[in-house]
């Protein structure tokens, strides 16, 4: 029993001297410090839609075909959300000339305002789509690949 009672009187004893600092602390707050994350921002003051550029649905009839089978790295990334593959496919390097099966140029693919991306206007019968983080043109009637954009989305 003299064990528990010398434990007790040691662990009554630390408190004791540890009650000085606790007041002083209380009564001394620490000083404001800044956010670690920075101030806060007030937000945005309403969406404004960035309006599409002169002549963006003027699509070229004929074209060089030549000109588009290119696979590029893309010059700038765009952080835009989330991407969900088709249902029952994996990941795939696609290049100009592959054939893109048609669950990837359905509508949720299409990139419609493909100039907010710097894509170039895609010819008539053409669309740019998304996978992953890749652009790609492809032919809507063949699923042809005529051009790759790699790393466009991150």
């Amino acid at each position: 029993m003299a064990l528990v009672t010398r434990i007790s009187f040691l662990l009554a004893l630390a408190l004791a001297a540890s009650a000085p600092a606790l007041a002083q602390h209380e009564e001394h707050p620490a000083p404001a410090r800044p956010e670690a994350h920075g101030e806060p921002h007030p937000g945005p003051q309403g969406y404004q839609r960035v309006a599409e550029p002169r002549g963006w649905n003027t699509r070229p009839a004929t074209f060089d075909r030549g000109a588009y089978q290119h696979n590029f790295q893309a010059a700038r990334v765009y952080h835009v959300g989330v991407y969900r593959r088709p249902a029952g496919w994996v990941a795939h390097r696609w290049a100009f000339g592959q054939i893109l099966p048609r669950a990837y140029w359905a509508a949720p693919y299409i990139l419609a305002d493909y100039w907010l991306f710097a894509l170039e206007v895609p010819p008539v019968g053409y669309e740019w789509v998304r996978d992953d983080g890749d652009a790609i043109l492809v032919n809507v009637n063949t699923g042809e690949i005529l051009q790759v954009e790699y790393g466009v989305f991150g």
